[in-house]
């Protein structure tokens, strides 16, 4: 992996001010990271071992990648497995049947939702089970404001997911360290590193309600170019408890 000077001010300083700002990784936690294959779990992955390895919070931890195998026919995460053992770890893999439930026997008409309960329930518990403290998941700055404009659009509510929140059911606790950056400099980042991305065989991947707001968004920064900084101004200004939703519909986290 090569280094570039921008590539603190674009991707680690973002990162560790994320972590501080919320207290979402503390001394000898141990972190969960659910890759799913895409661009932004496996940056994800690799930029929090940087920042472990470099000292660059001024603490040790521990990270734990695992996948859920959802049973897809077709979806090779050898590509995954093989980045993740060149950074010295070995991927959990869990079998899962989601596929299978998802699609065969409810028949969802709207699966994500339901698939989105299954694959946070699996991965929170096996976590747990491996004694990791913290889950950390991929969501960057554009899946916050898409969010946000989806509760806005289909719920009337004004607010977005959490940077870190606990989760009573199952005692551990979800971050989403990449929560000031950009999608566009994860796929540069991803491009210029040569990041393995594993294809997604899903039948209704980039056909869903979030995908409608992303190009929503897309077009409004065309007019207003900092209004992803904008977000950013109102995450950390804001009245947390009327901007973060503890509540939120599980299909727009999908």
């Amino acid at each position: 992996m090569s280094f570039k000077k921008k590539d603190n001010q674009t991707y680690y300083n973002p990162m560790r001010r994320a972590i501080l700002n919320h207290r979402m990784i503390e001394p000898g936690d141990k972190v969960a990271v659910g890759m799913s294959g895409g661009k932004d779990s496996t940056s994800l992955f690799y930029l929090l071992e940087q920042i472990r390895s470099q000292g660059r919070l001024g603490f040790d931890f521990e990270l734990v990648p695992i996948c859920l195998d959802m049973g897809f026919e077709g979806c090779d995460i050898s590509p995954m497995q093989q980045f993740v053992e060149k950074l010295g770890y070995q991927l959990e893999v869990v079998p899962t049947n989601i596929a299978k439930v998802v699609f065969d026997i409810r028949k969802e008409r709207s699966p994500c939702s339901l698939c989105a309960k299954l694959r946070r329930g699996i991965l929170y518990n096996r976590a747990k089970e491996l004694g990791c403290q913290k889950v950390a998941l991929g969501h960057h700055l554009d899946d916050a404001i898409e969010t946000y404009f989806m509760n806005f659009l289909f719920h009337g509510r004004l607010n977005s997911f959490e940077p870190k929140s606990y989760l009573t059911k199952t005692g551990v606790t979800l971050i989403r360290p990449l929560i000031y950056i950009e999608e566009k400099q994860l796929i540069r980042f991803v491009k210029r590193e040569e990041i393995p991305v594993v294809f997604n065989p899903c039948p209704v991947d980039k056909q869903t309600k979030r995908e409608e707001i992303k190009q929503l968004v897309t077009a409004l920064s065309k007019d207003y170019s900092d209004v992803r900084e904008k977000f950013i101004m109102g995450m950390e200004q804001g009245n947390e408890q009327d901007f973060w939703t503890k509540s939120l519909d599980k299909s727009l986290l999908s």
